[in-house]
């Protein structure tokens, strides 16, 4: 009997959650996520040094004043990681716009031009890459505008079936909701604990999935943020599934057979009217914990884009 990831990757697209090129060589995934959180820690690691130095010597090279140097420099080194990615995964890098333009729709088109940019200098064409933004409604409508010029988009960030739909009906390419975090804010609110088919994170992505696949919206669903590998099992039969190293080493140790908990039954509905800025607004404020984990998410990740700048600065 093959271990537990083998089996999974039959049924469902396998993406590292990682910006460790070694977890990334030893798991072959297909494709890769990066964000600032992930990064950060990379520019710890040996083999972000040369890059690192790098993004530095281009910034200076092609801006004149600090700030607009730090950014630059920033930009260049999560893109040279996701290089690097590039050459280790057949699919796509997830590479994250700034989280603190996660509320301006021309500011968020803006980076994500840069961002292809920056790959297409490296040699990186679009087909190869997406771009992460937050599934603010801000951000759904930058990827509405980024879609239609063919560059396609990884919306993170994503809590509840509004954000899923408003995603859908900008032609986002992808979507990534969070099965952890949507735990977490469970078990820190009710004190009670879940397994995998009470876990509310398992079942919102389930929702999801469903939901898509009823109304016949091509958009893929990437469950990420898990806790455990119980979650992980949980989904398999989703789209993709982007899972830190960690976990995929578990799943590569343990035997067993697999159960497939999601499959595509065909349309079965018609699609929705289009959901409104005000509908999306409304839906999401009445969901205390999609409200909460979206602006935790959008903090947490600015938080750790500005220590990479206190790392990337001190090199400036």
């Amino acid at each position: 009997m093959n271990d537990l990831l083998s089996q999974l990757k039959q049924v469902t697209t396998v993406v590292v959650d990682s910006g460790d090129l070694g977890a990334i060589e030893q798991f072959r995934p297909v494709d890769a996520t990066t964000n600032p959180s992930l990064l950060l820690n990379a520019s710890q690691l040996a083999f972000a040094k040369p890059m690192l130095d790098a993004a530095v010597h281009y910034a200076k090279a092609n801006a004149s004043d600090q700030q607009t140097q730090l950014t630059l420099a920033c930009d260049k080194f999560a893109v040279d990681v996701g290089t690097a990615i590039s050459k280790l995964v057949p699919g796509r890098v997830s590479t994250e716009v700034d989280a603190r333009l996660s509320f301006d729709t021309a500011a968020t088109i803006d980076k994500a031009l840069q961002l292809v940019a920056l790959y297409k200098q490296n040699g990186v064409t679009p087909d190869r890459i997406l771009i992460k933004i937050a599934s603010t409604w801000e951000g759904i409508q930058a990827a509405r505008v980024l879609e239609q010029q063919g560059i396609q988009c990884n919306l993170t960030l994503l809590f509840h079936i509004s954000q899923a739909q408003a995603c859908a009906d900008a032609g986002v390419y992808l979507i990534s909701p969070f099965v952890g975090r949507i735990l977490d804010w469970y078990k820190a609110s009710t004190g009670q604990d879940y397994n995998a088919e009470t876990d509310p994170g398992v079942l919102s992505v389930r929702e999801i999935y469903r939901f898509y696949k009823a109304h016949g919206f091509s958009t893929i669903v990437m469950g990420a943020s898990f806790r455990n590998i119980g979650e992980v099992l949980a989904l398999a039969g989703c789209d993709r599934l982007t899972i830190s190293p960690a976990l995929l080493d578990e799943l590569s140790q343990q035997q067993g057979a697999l159960a497939v908990h999601l499959k595509d039954n065909g349309v079965s509905n018609a699609k929705p009217a289009a959901l409104s800025e005000q509908a999306f607004r409304w839906a999401l404020n009445e969901d205390a914990m999609a409200t909460e984990k979206l602006a935790e998410g959008i903090r947490k990740f600015a938080i750790d884009q500005r220590k990479l700048e206190q790392v990337i600065a001190a090199a400036l």
